[in-house]
């Protein structure tokens, strides 16, 4: 059975030896942030800080908890969506497509059945300042929460839409939130509301159960709903609750939810921050306010966050997990089902929201071209800068595998090709543009355009693969086994041969 919460999921890396509780006192202003980044980049448990000095409320603070082993940063997620312990990385995503070609509509529950609302607080009850908002990088531009769910209105769903989209703490009642246009939630917010003068309802979810964080990074079709995918994700229905002061539904199981509106014409400032770039991104700008109207959460809530920028590699924080073992599944159902044989599509190790890998066979001239345009002109438009496309048989979790077809199989006048760079926006992130380029202030979108390109490093189907079979060097294990070698060297060598199949 999946976990139904992020309790439930921190108690299952407790079972597995994955979690490490500090019982002194931490602070939220770097420290709780700095004891994180050296878990994450020594690939350490996942840290619970009990206790948080000067905070009013009783509550915990959890760094990077959906972070996973360096090795096989799918495993802790495989385990919470109640898959057994050890699955290769390719049965892994067999596994969670089938599921995602199989959404569950989620239920509704009462309130007095919703853990998130063991405690609610309206009015002047309300104070963001009571809980540990930490400070996670020096420099940053104040307090952030950025591990959490937003819930927007959708008028095409009946559940909303979720997304997220990070938010730095001002003051006792109020936030600004790092929305970009050409975002599904933004353009709502930019598009529709704003010109009208009203105010957008908004429910920030913070301590989410596994499935919930993962579909809010996913790319699901206009139309559709988050909370199916969801549930067909940890193959049983997400609860829901409907909120006190809106009308929208937030996950039920949620440690501390945030209700309130984005206020139409009003800005704040928001960052810098140290981005997943793993450099300071600036400078200040000025960003949509949120207004909270009322809070709930259960009894010493425990809220995640996560240090963006510790290690770029996809098993280094949160976040780049997440796209590994969520919207790289997900990228992969969507390819399929416009029309495209691909096998895998994989965020790159060590810069997950930049580069993809995507092992496809090539089946007619101009079908890779065909592929990368569409990619760039739907979901990839923003983020991405370039794709590595590899024969199906590659594995793309593998990076010696990636960097040997492209070095062996790509010709750098043939085979590397690029889009005009009047045709894609980019997201106004990447440390290479300038601040002029980084773009306006009113929709927090990029003025520059960015050549987008991609790498054919598939192969010409005349070359002769000199690779021993498997049958072979298993054989030749077991030989060098009986020799006396230590059998125990094998195990990653069998790890990348199973992921292979």
């Amino acid at each position: 059975m999946a976990v139904n919460s992020l309790r439930e999921y921190l108690d299952l890396l407790d079972t597995t030896g994955w979690l490490c509780p500090f019982d002194q006192p931490v602070s939220w202003d770097l420290e709780a942030s700095a004891a994180t980044m050296l878990a994450n980049i020594r690939d350490g448990p996942i840290p619970v800080f009990e206790s948080v000095t000067g905070i009013e409320t009783e509550s915990k603070l959890v760094g990077d908890p959906y972070r996973g082993p360096q090795t096989r940063p799918w495993n802790h997620f495989a385990q919470a969506l109640g898959h057994p312990d050890g699955l290769s990385g390719r049965t892994y995503y067999d596994r969670v497509i089938e599921r995602l070609n199989a959404p569950k509509a989620p239920r509704t529950v009462a309130n007095h059945q919703a853990p998130c609302k063991e405690t609610v607080r309206t009015g002047n009850e309300v104070d963001l300042l009571s809980f540990p908002w930490p400070y996670i990088h020096e420099g940053d531009g104040g307090r952030y929460s950025n591990h959490h769910t937003i819930v927007a209105p959708d008028p095409d769903t009946e559940w909303g839409t979720w997304s997220s989209h990070r938010m730095m703490i001002h003051d006792s009642s109020r936030a600004s939130l790092l929305l970009l246009a050409g975002e599904q939630v933004p353009n709502r917010y930019y598009y529709d509301y704003e010109p009208r003068g009203e105010p957008m309802p908004v429910a920030v979810v913070i301590g989410s159960e596994p499935t919930v964080e993962s579909t809010a990074d996913m790319w699901i079709p206009t139309g559709r709903s988050e909370a199916a995918f969801a549930g067909g994700l940890k193959d049983a229905p997400v609860d829901l609750v409907q909120c006190e002061t809106n009308d929208l539904y937030v996950p039920a199981t949620a440690e501390l939810v945030l209700e309130g509106h984005v206020r139409p014409d009003d800005r704040l400032d928001e960052g810098p921050f140290g981005d997943y770039f793993g450099y300071m991104n600036g400078p200040r700008r000025s960003m949509p306010v949120f207004e909270v109207d009322a809070i709930t959460h259960r009894d010493e809530p425990h809220i995640p966050f996560c240090v963006e920028g510790s290690g770029v590699g996809y098993g280094q924080n949160s976040t780049s997990t997440l796209r590994l073992v969520a919207a790289g599944p997900d990228a992969t159902v969507g390819l399929r089902a416009a029309g495209f044989d691909v096998s895998m599509a994989v965020p790159w190790r060590f810069t997950s929201r930049t580069v993809w890998v995507i092992a496809t066979d090539r089946p007619y001239p101009g079908y890779l071209h065909e592929l990368a345009n569409f990619i760039f002109t739907t979901w990839g438009m923003l983020h991405i800068d370039f794709f590595v496309f590899v024969d199906a048989a590659v594995d793309p979790l593998d990076p010696r595998a990636v960097l040997t077809a492209i070095a062996l199989e790509a010709d750098p006048d043939a085979d590397f090709h690029q889009f005009g760079v009047e045709r894609m926006p980019k997201v106004p992130l990447n440390i290479y543009q300038t601040p002029d380029e980084k773009g306006s202030a009113d929709v927090g979108t990029s003025k520059a355009k960015t050549a987008k390109a991609y790498i054919d490093a598939t192969t010409d189907g005349d070359a002769t693969d000199t690779t021993a079979t498997t049958e072979t060097r298993k054989r030749a294990q077991v030989r060098l086994v009986e020799a006396g070698l230590d059998a125990a060297r094998f195990d990653r060598l069998d790890e990348r041969e199973e992921q292979s199949q």
